[in-house]
């Protein structure tokens, strides 16, 4: 579930607390509706990457915890092109949205691990669509060369874009645990490197990586608050069928959060951002087909009713 819940004004200054019981989905329109002028839905494409995490670079399996799609199950096809993937994307949301625009959102696997010429075809062909009013690139700190910086840039300035980093945890054991596969300097780089170009940033944390404590959690959500990273998506962990992280977990070497647990950590969590930084996510109920664990996760309206009663209020 991808929310944004602090308001920004369309210069980039982030000044409305959307924190208001029983109204926040409307607030929520209001907002992108100030930045866009309508209402705006987020498209998930397959530009039809790999991962250096999977291609033998840094390794062959890819994080623990990460799907054989690349945390790609709801994108459309990489098998059609860029502008045929979004007019699919619109028509799932048709009912919802008749007349709004789209932000066109590469979520499988690493989103600018590519030669700068085909992320230049696949960028262009997104950002220049009529109903695109910006694009959002999921990717990891570390596949971010000069080139492919430049090319963010000179798109910048043509419609919004936004790199969403996976750092996950600032924990250094934790990371070596999920197979991360890069550095914590490597991501402050990639957040100082993105910024001083004016590119909006957005970064990924899992909330209950085995081994952390509350207190980890929240030094990670600190630290990523004060990074420069313009907004966080607070991601709750899951267990995945075919990953890794199932084979731990079906051999009791990770526990999974209990829902209690979450909402206390979220509220932790919460409390420590500020409010010149956006959040984008505070849960995620994860592909039912693939979900192993947490059960509890997979009903999206009810635990999204509890965050709004206990953690939003």
């Amino acid at each position: 579930m991808d929310l944004i819940l602090k308001g920004h004004t369309p210069k980039g200054g982030y000044t409305t607390n959307f924190y208001r019981k029983n109204t926040f989905m409307k607030l929520l329109g209001e907002y992108l509706r100030s930045r866009f002028g309508c209402k705006v839905y987020k498209v998930a494409l397959n530009g039809g990457f790999t991962c250096p995490n999977r291609d033998g670079t840094i390794d062959m399996r890819g994080c623990i915890f990460c799907s054989a799609g690349g945390s790609g199950e709801f994108a459309e096809s990489p098998d059609l092109s860029i502008t045929e993937q979004v007019e699919r994307g619109k028509e799932r949301v048709r009912q919802k949205m008749k007349d709004g625009k789209y932000i066109a959102y590469f979520q499988a696997y690493t989103g600018t691990y590519a030669p700068v010429t085909k992320l230049r075809a696949l960028f262009t062909e997104a950002i220049m669509h009529p109903d695109v009013v910006a694009i959002s690139i999921a990717t990891r700190p570390d596949c971010l060369p000069p080139e492919t910086l430049n090319l963010l840039s000179e798109l910048n300035e043509i419609k919004p874009v936004w790199v969403e980093l996976g750092l996950q945890t600032i924990h250094e054991e934790t990371a070596r645990y999920i197979r991360r596969g890069y550095d914590l300097p490597v991501y402050d780089r990639a957040v100082k490197n993105l910024r001083e170009r004016g590119i909006e940033v957005i970064t990924h944390v899992i909330l209950g990586l085995p081994g952390e404590s509350e207190d980890d959690m929240v030094e990670t959500v600190k630290y990523v608050c004060a990074s420069g990273a313009n907004g966080i998506k607070l991601q709750l962990l899951h267990i995945l069928r075919g990953t890794d992280l199932e084979q731990e977990y079906n051999a009791g070497r990770v526990k999974i959060l209990t829902e209690d647990e979450y909402i206390r950590i979220l509220r932790k969590c919460v409390a420590a951002i500020p409010e010149d930084v956006v959040i984008h996510r505070l849960t995620g109920d994860g592909d039912k087909r693939l979900l192993v664990a947490p059960l509890w996760s997979g009903d999206k309206k009810r635990v999204w009713n509890r965050i709004q009663r206990e953690v939003l209020s």
